[in-house]
């Protein structure tokens, strides 16, 4: 019944200002609030790392063709570096935890079909390549194993090339030019939209799909070659690569990290020319683990910094406060209340501020997720260039413990910095402060 009373005595003295008393609450709003969104941004972008992480398979293991430092470059003709079909074939029959291997080439093209162009990119690939990297055909099929034995001109295109080549018929069975080798290739697939792979730390960088046409390796390794040449000035210079990557897929995911050292080991001759790079997803997802539990931290340490300046604001506020109503306190240590009576008062005051402060800035901070999404949505719809492709991917998660804890410390932080006003209040002299005007 006591503490009933000291509580409504408390909200009464609170409502007497309620200007200062929402300032003073807002410190606190805002300092849960950014604990909560901080939290959920950082677990929304851990996630996303993670989730493009673990497209790529755990099991697997990517080894890429990368341009080899200047000086090791010819200054004019034609550079060999990269991964070999001979490495390809050497690794499938002499590392036994492989299960299976996907040979891969990329080049740079201009795609014609009517008056209509695209610059994309070639992908010379087998029937394994659509599974692994997570492609969805929408019409027709990807390509088959007898197509990439016989070596057939055909082809799958990608959503927005199909939508920019052929805009208002259906591809299947229509035939696609690439002018820089005078070859046709028939469409026999479509594939659905897929999302743009995000770069990951400084092992991958990012990959688009978006203008992408599929054929057959072998077919791409007959009528296009190896070798891709530039002209410029009367002179010319170029690169020969075989295969821009081999995606390795091991038996077991506990094998992963062994046979990644056994491959390393088998392309040592790479490490003069620096032109080959190891990629191991089982790695970088226990990377983007440790990064995820130092991003909670770092939110974490940041928010912390809120909520101390609204305690602090807390604590401005109660010393005004009791200086304000000194005479008020004398009054009632002269009608028999003890010290603690004051400091209850002051602690309760000091209390609701932290609850309601605390309760408000946990529905701010919940709502900051289809706050998020609504902002993106509008900012597609309306700004769609200048939209960063992280922001286009990463969606906020609540971290359900940032909720109860964010108000627990809330509560502690009124409680300890409104406990130096309370306590200087109940000691104050009577009868000084009944003299107080």
């Amino acid at each position: 019944m006591l503490w009933m009373r000291t509580l409504g005595l408390g909200i009464k003295s609170l409502l007497l200002h309620p200007l200062r008393s929402f300032l003073t609450v807002l410190g606190i709003l805002i300092g849960v609030a950014s604990v909560i969104c901080l939290l959920a941004i950082s677990e929304g972008i851990s996630n996303e790392a993670q989730r493009q992480i673990a497209s790529l398979g755990a099991d697997t293991i990517m080894v890429r063709s990368v341009p080899p430092p200047t000086d090791k470059l010819a200054q004019s003709g034609i550079t060999p570096y990269g991964l070999k079909r001979a490495e390809f074939d050497m690794l499938l029959q002499t590392v036994p935890t492989i299960r299976s291997a996907i040979p891969i080439r990329e080049i740079k093209r201009t795609f014609k079909f009517a008056d209509r162009t695209v610059e994309g990119r070639l992908v010379g690939c087998t029937p394994e390549y659509a599974d692994t990297t997570r492609l969805t055909v929408d019409r027709g099929h990807f390509i088959t194993d007898a197509e990439n034995f016989q070596r057939a001109s055909v082809c799958v295109l990608a959503s927005e090339v199909a939508a920019t080549l052929f805009p208002y018929e259906d591809p299947i069975g229509k035939s696609v030019y690439l002018p820089e080798h005078t070859d046709f290739y028939q469409v026999v697939g479509v594939l659905e939209f897929r999302n743009d792979s995000a770069a990951i730390g400084g092992s991958m960088e990012a990959q688009s799909f978006k203008d992408d046409i599929y054929i057959p390796i072998k077919t791409l390794q007959q009528r296009i070659g190896d070798t891709v040449v530039r002209r410029a000035g009367g002179s010319f210079s170029g690169e020969e690569i075989q295969l821009n990557q081999i995606t390795l897929t091991v038996r077991d995911v506990e094998d992963v990290k062994s046979t990644a050292a056994l491959v390393e080991d088998a392309l040592k001759s790479h490490d003069d020319m620096e032109d080959i790079s190891v990629v191991v997803p089982l790695e970088l997802i226990e990377q983007a683990k440790q990064q995820r539990r130092l991003f909670l931290v770092l939110a974490a340490i940041i928010a912390a910094v809120s909520l101390l300046v609204g305690g602090i604001g807390i604590m401005n506020i109660m010393l005004a406060t009791v200086t304000e109503r000194t005479r008020e306190i004398g009054i009632r240590r002269a009608l028999g209340a003890k010290q603690r009576d004051i400091i209850s008062q002051f602690l309760v005051e000091a209390g609701v501020l932290s609850v309601v402060g605390g309760a408000i800035g946990i529905v701010i901070g919940i709502s900051c997720v289809p706050l998020f999404v609504w902002l993106r949505k509008f900012a597609a719809e309306n700004y769609p260039e200048s939209l960063p492709e992280v922001i286009s991917n990463v969606t906020p998660a609540i971290v359900p413990i940032s909720i109860p804890v964010s108000f627990l410390v809330s509560l502690v932080v009124g409680v300890v910095f409104g406990l130096f006003p309370a306590i200087r209040a109940a000691q104050m002299n009577p009868i000084e402060a009944l003299r107080h005007e």
